[in-house]
Parts: structure tokens; sequence; C-alpha cells
């Protein structure tokens, strides 16, 4: 039985235990993108921290039809927040290439460019780089990695998505954040469309091993299998000396 109450407050202990040890008195510096998991982590934040050492950081690409719920976030949360855009930037990494980029690569741009965006929003305002991946989504590799799948402490990596949101309840974030529909705002389409399987699937399948549809259990266990690499230690050489 997950114990919400309880895991949040640990949760909030925590952040303030990693920032006693690895950074007393630095900001937390959460990239905003209007869904659950940036919305529950930032809140996370400022529960532990306080509004005032929480910055958050909207990053749209161009236009960002959802925009408008990343600043129902940082309004909600009255925290301090910056408004970059990121389009001048991927165009032109886009346009100096000198080959044909593939499909993948193009949509895995924008995740890399927000993670050095938020790395120079903290390193020039003495902070943290929060990571706001859950664990559903880092069990199946649905992560950036360099993107997304970067930053210096995670308060929700073993977490699921319905944890998550069990969470977020909690914190009385609104509902319109924590129930908004999953979208990657890489290539339009829903988590949940790109992965072939829901959410609640994968959140009982990771919590207790059951799952009904065999040919959704194949694709988990295949793209599980073929993400391990994201979740590990970059693989170094040790040569005997």
């Amino acid at each position: 039985m997950f114990n919400a109450q309880k895991v949040k407050n640990d949760c909030v202990q925590w952040i303030r235990d990693f920032f006693e040890e690895n950074g007393k008195g630095c900001n937390a510096v959460v990239g905003i993108s209007g869904g659950k998991d940036s919305s529950v982590v930032a809140a996370l934040c400022v529960e532990a921290l306080g509004k005032e050492r929480v910055i958050g950081v909207l990053m749209p690409c161009g236009e960002q039809h959802d925009i408008d719920m990343a600043h129902l976030l940082v309004n909600h949360l009255d925290i301090k927040h910056y408004v970059i855009n990121i389009k001048d930037a991927v165009d032109g990494i886009k346009n100096n290439l000198p080959f044909e980029i593939s499909k993948q690569s193009s949509i895995n741009i924008p995740p890399r460019v927000r993670m050095t965006t938020l790395y120079a929003v903290s390193q020039s305002h003495n902070g943290r780089v929060a990571n706001t991946c859950n664990l559903s989504e880092d069990y199946v590799g649905y992560s950036t990695r360099y993107g997304d799948a970067a930053g210096d402490f995670s308060p929700c990596a073993n977490l699921t998505v319905a944890e998550v949101k069990e969470i977020g309840r909690l914190l009385g974030l609104p509902d319109a954040l924590i129930d908004k529909v999953p979208i990657d705002g890489l290539c339009g389409k829903t988590d949940e469309e790109n992965l072939g399987f829901t959410y609640a699937e994968l959140d009982k399948y990771i919590r207790t091993g059951e799952i009904e549809d065999l040919a959704h259990k194949e694709m988990i266990d295949k793209r599980h299998k073929a993400n391990l690499f994201k979740l590990k230690l970059m693989p170094s050489f040790s040569p005997e000396i």
C-alpha cells in the first residue's frame, strides 16, 4: 500500500539533506514544462527549501501551445522564474550540421539544449539542477540521455506516474497540472501513443509484476532491456597500473 503522505514527507527531508550535503544555501533550478513531473518536483523543492530558493525555467522552442500550464505552476508556487526561448539555439545546431540528421536526432536536440540552458541558469544563480523524470519513464527509457534525464538530484526517480500524481494532490497542486495528459513536447504525440501501452499498465507491472496484455509485456520488457544503459554510470576502462 503506497503511503503518499509518508513518502512525500520523506522526499522533502531527502531534498533538504541533499542540499545540506551538496550545496548548503544553494537554489533548486527546475525546468518547468507544465506537466505533472516538473510541477511536483518544483512543489517538493518549495516545501523543502522555501519558495525563495526555487527557480523555475520555462523553455519553449518557438511557440509552445501549453505554456500557460507552466505559467500556472510558477504563479501557483509564487517562485522566481525565467522564460528562455531555445528556438534560435536549436535551429543554429540543426542548420550548421554538415549532414542530414535523423528524425530521432532532431527530436532529441531540444531537450539537450534545455539541459544546457538549465545549467547556465544554475551556475549563474548558485544552483543545483533538478531531474524531473519518474520511475515509469526511466524504466522504459522514455527520456533523452543528457537531456531531461540529466540533473544533480532526482526526487521522483523511484516513483511511478500514479505515485507522482498522489503526491501532487497532497502538495495542493491544481488538478489541471496533475491530470494533464502527458505529451512529450517533441513530436506532438502523447506519451502513451508513443509507448504503445498505458502508464496504468506499466505502473502495475513495475510494482507487482502483473500485466494482462502479453504483447504489451513484451514491449515493456524490450524497452527496459534496450534502455538499461541510461540508468547506469558511464562505463569506464580501468587500466592495470
